[in-house]
């Protein structure tokens, strides 16, 4: 029985996907790096500390890799977040989890000041149970600590008592090493093919669609 869900948030619940895929090209511009937007819209999903990696020389990410991701949080937070909305239905769904009975976290490889902002924005602050970000992790998604960091304050329930739900093959991997169930959304951008390869057990359009069939999902299982 599911008693808790644990939520990505980026491309899950709020649209932000192109606008971090943005701030990321630019703020790699801005230190002489080219970095095509369809490259860098595959990699957003994964935290500060992994999005890098594969795109720039390892020398490069040691040296200058802290700057880079400082010079990209503070564009993000001064010319994007204004521009981040809530897909349909998002407070819907935690009304309907609330009503089950069940818990809702969120656990996002954002930090933790774009979290509390997302709260306001999906107007879904009275819902949540938790909440972990890049903060609480040592490494970020794809690794498996920020799904972990959300199981601990779950305690005392068990993998099998909860469920992920991602928009990114790397939400999946992650819940997968962290030895958890995940359902994807197609919200993000990424093929139904791609989210079930990575692990998820079911997909669904977006939130609203899950929504529509909540008693048929595996939240209702």
């Amino acid at each position: 029985m599911i008693k808790a869900v644990v939520f990505d948030v980026d491309g899950t619940l709020i649209d932000t996907v192109d606008l971090h895929a943005d701030a990321w090209v630019k703020a790699l511009q801005h230190f002489g790096f080219e970095i095509a937007f369809r490259d860098m819209r595959s990699q957003i999903g994964k935290g500060g500390d992994q999005i890098l990696h594969g795109l720039l020389p390892p020398e490069v990410i040691e040296t200058q890799g802290d700057a880079i991701k400082d010079f990209r949080s503070d564009l993000f937070k001064r010319d994007y977040l204004h521009r981040a909305r809530a897909f349909p239905a998002v407070r819907d769904l935690f009304e309907r989890i609330r009503a089950a009975g069940q818990k809702a976290v969120l656990a996002s490889s954002g930090n933790a000041d774009e979290v509390e902002q997302y709260k306001e924005i999906a107007g879904i602050a009275d819902l949540i149970d938790s909440a972990t970000s890049s903060d609480d992790a040592e490494r970020s998604k794809p690794f498996p600590d920020i799904f972990e960091a959300a199981l601990g304050k779950l305690a005392p329930l068990t993998l099998d008592e909860a469920v992920v739900i991602g928009d990114t093959p790397y939400d999946a991997e992650a819940a997968r090493k962290a030895q958890m169930k995940s359902i994807g959304v197609l919200s993000g951008g990424f093929t139904e093919q791609a989210l079930k390869d990575a692990g998820c057990i079911a997909v669904y359009r977006d939130v609203e669609d899950l929504l529509r069939h909540y008693d048929s999902s595996p939240l209702a299982s």
